[in-house]
């Protein structure tokens, strides 16, 4: 059976800046009466819906909001009641956004419901830290994967992907950083593998600290890193001191009028390489 009346859109915010909001996110947003977000949503996107109930339903390592049977039940009852819902969910709602989940318990309410792919943190944060995640003659493959393992869902194999694809895109891998470092040189990765991590991409914080899969642990422990961080592995993060546009021109607009917190956070960040 499907309800006639409301119906739920799980839009994808995109990693940060809100410029990178889709058109049909923006659209939906604008005429939304219930905003359920998450924790890395921009504030100016809520913005959008000015008459919208909103409910904050962020979560992060070891505290939530919300639970994520709640969160289902959230957007079941008010789609029920005839209201325009949109889930707005940082990235992409279907990439470790655990947006497969809402669509399922929406479809086995019979509520009527979209998705709205969003820029997803996997490509965009290296992006924007001049890190292509394939490049001709560097990369050729890359795999995302999550460095936060729930308890009872299915381990990251790591040593066949040492090995399996050119670069590696890990989420939420900060905690794990040490294991993760630790068993990629075990499974035959080459110690001296470059790897980059970026803080808070592409917003006015990101930053980004630089390494090897030998040092990289102690270098994001000495720059005291919080989440959230985007761990990227491989040789294109080598590219980066190239093509590293975003922080150029973060460091234009600190040497005007105001110093960024960008600027700063980076610069100092850098310097802890060299």
């Amino acid at each position: 059976m499907i309800h006639r009346g409301g119906r739920v859109a799980l839009v994808g915010a995109g990693p940060g800046d809100p410029g990178l909001l889709t058109v049909r996110g923006r659209r939906l947003l604008r005429r939304a009466e219930v905003v359920v977000y998450d924790r890395l949503v921009a504030p100016a996107l809520l913005d959008l819906a000015p008459r919208a109930l909103r409910i904050f339903a962020g979560k992060a390592s070891g505290r939530h909001a919300l639970e994520q049977d709640e969160i289902n039940r959230l957007l079941v009852a008010h789609a029920r009641r005839g209201r325009r819902v949109v889930r707005l969910k940082g990235g992409d709602p279907f990439v470790f956004g655990r947006g497969g989940e809402e669509a399922a318990a929406l479809a086995a309410a019979g509520i009527r419901f979209e998705v709205v792919p969003g820029v997803s943190s996997a490509t965009a944060v290296p992006a924007y830290a001049g890190i292509p995640v394939s490049h001709r003659g560097v990369a050729s493959s890359f795999a995302v994967v999550t460095g936060h393992e729930c308890r009872g869902a299915a381990r990251v194999d790591w040593e066949r992907l040492a090995g399996a694809v050119d670069t590696l895109v890990i989420l939420m891998g900060l905690t794990s950083l040490p294991r993760i470092a630790r068993a990629l040189a075990a499974a035959g990765r080459p110690p001296s593998t470059p790897v980059a991590l970026i803080r808070a991409g592409t917003t006015p914080e990101q930053a980004t600290v630089t390494g090897t899969l030998a040092d990289i642990a102690r270098r994001a422990a000495a720059a005291r890193l919080e989440p959230p961080v985007l761990v990227v592995v491989g040789d294109v993060v080598a590219l980066r001191e190239r093509l590293r546009w975003f922080d150029r021109r973060a460091r234009r607009r600190a040497r005007g009028p105001g110093l960024s917190v960008g600027g700063r956070a980076l610069a100092g960040l850098e310097a802890s390489r060299r």
